[in-house]
């Protein structure tokens, strides 16, 4: 049997308007064109379809259950071409992240907003956490692409570099001595809370050179730290990238390090066996380029 899909389009539309006329008009094609096809597929099953009249045709007992069943397969190729018709253009979707709230106020936001211009039909769900409760989030389906703090190693992630920050202290006031690790362990500091990576990442490289860190003062998030800076309450210690206006408009200063905190890479993650949505991969285009 070599029945093409065609043919059923042909077959459908005859059936639908019980005129092989009016068939080729609505598929643009010639009406001969529709009686070959609807005889070619009588052939091919060995069965009447039509019971040809001079006004129209009627469709035989064979031909009312194959347009059933016709119709139904056809309208689930349809709904199938749709949906990946609307998954290339995005029509619809969800695109759902995880992020600290410093990376999504200071990175992703931007580009939340060009994927909102280009895909505004898309909904955006982002959930603000610490990176390894992002890697969990990730785990149990509630996120599929999380922006986490690296180093972070697990075999169940893929994780892809996308920025590289600086971590520094700040201060109310321009000094220009420079200090030691030593030196400023001593001064007064502001320092993101201990369970953070990028606050473990800082402490490590002050442990690393035989120094320990004992803030005066823990606070939950970066905002918090330059606003610490400009309020004078100590030597903070905030991400470079993401203090640039306060720096540019002098409301706080660099304070310089004979040994400075080395640059930390920010990645985004994802499940190595699952396979990423149309949304999503979008999102993750806009970022690498």
């Amino acid at each position: 049997m070599n029945i093409k899909l065609e043919q059923y389009k042909i077959f459908n539309e005859a059936a639908s308007t019980l005129s092989f006329s009016l068939a080729a008009r609505n598929l643009f094609i010639s009406q001969s064109a529709v009686s070959q096809a609807i005889h070619t597929l009588e052939k091919e099953l060995n069965t009447q379809l039509f019971i040809r009249q001079s006004k129209g045709v009627l469709l035989t007992k064979e031909g009312k259950l194959l347009a059933q069943k016709i119709s139904a397969a056809l309208a689930l190729i349809t709904s199938a071409e749709n949906q990946i018709v609307n998954q290339h253009e995005l029509t619809k979707g969800e695109l759902t992240i995880g992020a600290g709230d410093t990376l999504s106020e200071n990175y992703i936001m931007p580009y939340l907003v060009k994927f909102n211009k280009l895909y505004p039909q898309v909904i955006i769900k982002m959930v603000n956490r610490t990176s390894l409760e992002i890697i969990e989030l990730l785990k149990t389906g509630q996120i599929e692409i999380g922006f986490i703090n690296m180093p972070l190693h697990d075999d169940t992630i893929i994780i892809q570099e996308c920025l590289q920050v600086h971590d520094i202290f700040v201060s109310k006031q321009e000094e220009n001595k420079v200090y030691s690790l030593q030196d400023i362990s001593h001064a007064p500091l502001v320092l993101l809370e201990r369970s953070s990576n990028s606050r473990h990442f800082v402490d490590n490289h002050f442990a690393n050179n035989g120094v320990l860190l004992t803030p005066t003062i823990e606070l939950g998030s970066h905002d918090l730290l330059l606003e610490a800076a400009k309020n004078n309450l100590g030597k903070a210690c905030v991400i470079k990238e993401f203090s640039l206006d306060a720096l540019q408009k002098k409301l706080i200063f660099e304070v310089p390090l004979s040994t400075p905190i080395p640059k930390r890479s920010i990645g985004y993650a994802h499940l190595k066996r699952k396979t990423l949505t149309p949304a999503t991969l979008r999102f993750i285009e806009l970022i690498e380029t």
